[in-house]
């Protein structure tokens, strides 16, 4: 694996203004490369479906870009050669990249019961700086990197407080929030999946910052049987971490997991393992989730999920987070 760097390259005056694609994308980069120098990251979002006609997100990932193309119809599974060429130019152009460096991904939306599969075995894998801590990433063997970019911040919220805390990572996938909060001095996590692949993932991530084993435990369990167990062994945390699928049909799992159906099992059993002075981070990506306040009410509920929204996101609709205390 290829050791971090830290190079955002330089978009100089002087190019060619007559693309609204190229224009839109140097006047993001420009924008997100200032505070991604002060910051020490160099993987953020570039263009988020700022136009129309170009219904992409990409980013950047310390010189390589990721493009989704999002198709609302399931039998249009790529962008058509015309938006392909033209995007792979711009940001040859642009950047001074070439194609291999570039990684097309589409965003169909799925059936309920749907799932996405790996899509290549290449192991192409290398690392990236976020707030200067490093993440294993790989933009051509999954549909997504092993990093969601668009909970930079909610990650940095969670480092901010974590400092002597015990925190308890739920649906961990590559466990980054566990990794900021352990660099940020937690005393102990304990990160939750039910997928090898992502936890051995999120075991790299953890040496690749230098992080001891014995104060940061990883479990592969079904969440929510793993819940009913820690809930039996009397074990509390400072800190709990809910960022679950909308859906999962994992065939380790009895049944299918629903984030609508089963958040109110799942919050409440995660408060009884919650200290006295704790706090709950709950999090979805289903732009359809309701959550009824009025089934909770030992727990105070607020919406922070504008204090999440990176600024390199511009729809501002990629997720919602509460914070849930007692």
């Amino acid at each position: 694996m290829n050791k971090p760097s830290f190079f955002l390259p330089i978009i100089l005056d002087g190019e060619d203004k007559s693309s609204t694609i190229k224009n839109r994308i140097r006047k993001n980069y420009r924008h997100i490369r200032k505070w991604a120098k002060r910051s020490q990251t160099n993987c953020f979002r570039i263009y988020d479906r700022d136009i129309k006609e170009y219904p992409l997100a990409i980013d950047f990932y310390d010189g390589r870009f990721s493009v989704h193309f999002f198709s609302y119809d399931r039998d249009l599974n790529e962008a058509s050669a015309q938006l392909y060429e033209e995007i792979n130019q711009a940001l040859c152009s642009i950047f001074g990249t070439t194609t291999n460096h570039i990684y097309w991904r589409t965003r169909i939306k799925r059936r309920k019961k749907e799932q996405y599969e790996k899509i290549d075995k290449q192991k192409d894998f290398f690392t990236v700086l976020e707030y200067g801590t490093k993440f294993k990433v790989n933009l051509r063997d999954y549909l997504d990197s092993g990093l969601f970019l668009d909970h930079r911040e909610t990650r940095r919220l969670v480092a901010s407080i974590a400092k002597g805390k015990r925190v308890l990572n739920l649906f961990a996938y590559t466990c980054s929030f566990s990794v900021q909060a352990a660099l940020a001095g937690a005393s102990f996590t304990k990160s939750i999946d039910l997928s090898n692949t992502y936890l051995a993932w999120g075991r790299d991530n953890f040496i690749l910052n230098s992080l001891p084993r014995e104060n940061n435990e990883i479990l592969r369990a079904d969440c929510m049987k793993f819940l009913d167990d820690e809930i039996d062994s009397g074990a509390l945390f400072d800190i709990i971490i809910i960022d679950p699928p909308t859906i999962s049909r994992s065939k380790k799992m009895d049944q299918i997991f629903d984030i609508q159906k089963d958040y109110p099992t799942l919050i409440t059993k995660s408060f009884k393992l919650l200290a006295s002075d704790g706090v709950i981070f709950f999090s979805t990506n289903s732009r359809k989730f309701k959550l009824d306040e009025s089934l909770f009410n030992s727990c105070s509920i607020k919406e922070i999920t504008n204090k999440t929204i990176p600024l390199d996101f511009h729809n501002k609709k990629i997720h919602r987070c509460w914070k849930i205390t007692s």
